[in-house]
């Protein structure tokens, strides 16, 4: 093994979550009197942190588009700050209740850890820290992983580099010895920004086409390959 430590993302490359996270906020959607989101509507806006996956939904609700950021042009009906806490309340509490219902471990992962034993791991995730934990615990991982960063963790999340660093720090490990796995630009973009390599799961949330478009700098398609894949030179 080339790398002395892991960072594994969370929903989306461990874990498929996507139905539980999907549920949780069409019920939030529906005690708010909101109209129903596709699932796949609300899976594109999963990865930046619960409070933009909720505030993104409460748009898309209204028929607004994901361009109408809080930093683009005014529309008085974009939800205001005080909506989205609100909201962000009601989502918290659906997704506690509805965390495990369907969510399960991607097919080899389990056996690819054992392969990577005695490797550091830590979780970095946007994910809100008990959340994260709670699924650990739940799928019996808690002991494979340490050290957990979620999104409420630091003040700053992925892209920012800040969650990664503490991360490899916590393991013991220099950037330069670390190695970021997730599925989407997000991952790529913080292991870029923290001077890690980066490798993409391409069965996970986004696909292979967004993790080459962020320059991910291995790629994988299932858990089985991933012990193989490492034990190679790192990229450059």
């Amino acid at each position: 093994m080339k790398f002395t430590c892991l960072l594994f993302d969370l929903d989306g490359t461990l874990v498929d979550s996507r139905a539980d996270l999907a549920a949780s906020v069409n019920l939030m959607l529906v005690e708010l009197g909101r109209e129903m989101l596709p699932d796949e509507a609300i899976i594109g806006f999963v990865g930046e942190g619960a409070r933009l996956l909720v505030e993104r939904s409460l748009r898309a609700s209204q028929g607004l588009s994901d361009e109408t950021a809080p930093n683009g042009p005014s529309n008085p009906s974009n939800p205001n700050n005080g909506q989205i806490s609100a909201a962000l309340a009601v989502f918290m509490r659906h997704y506690r209740a509805h965390l495990m219902d369907r969510t399960e471990l991607y097919p080899g992962v389990r056996e690819a850890l054992d392969r990577l034993d005695g490797i550091p791991k830590a979780i970095i995730t946007n994910k809100p820290y008990q959340f994260s934990v709670a699924i650990l615990e739940a799928l019996g991982l808690s002991d494979r992983f340490p050290v957990v960063i979620g999104g409420d963790s630091l003040p700053e999340r992925k892209p920012s580099p800040l969650m990664l660093l503490e991360g490899a720090r916590r393991c013991g490990a220099t950037p330069a010895q670390t190695l970021m796995i997730g599925d989407s630009r997000i991952d790529i973009a913080a292991g870029r920004n923290a001077g890690m390599a980066t490798c993409g799961f391409v069965g996970g949330f986004r696909g292979r086409d967004e993790l080459l478009a962020a320059g991910a700098d291995l790629l994988f398609e299932r858990f089985e390959e991933l012990p193989d894949l490492l034990s190679a030179d790192p990229p450059d």
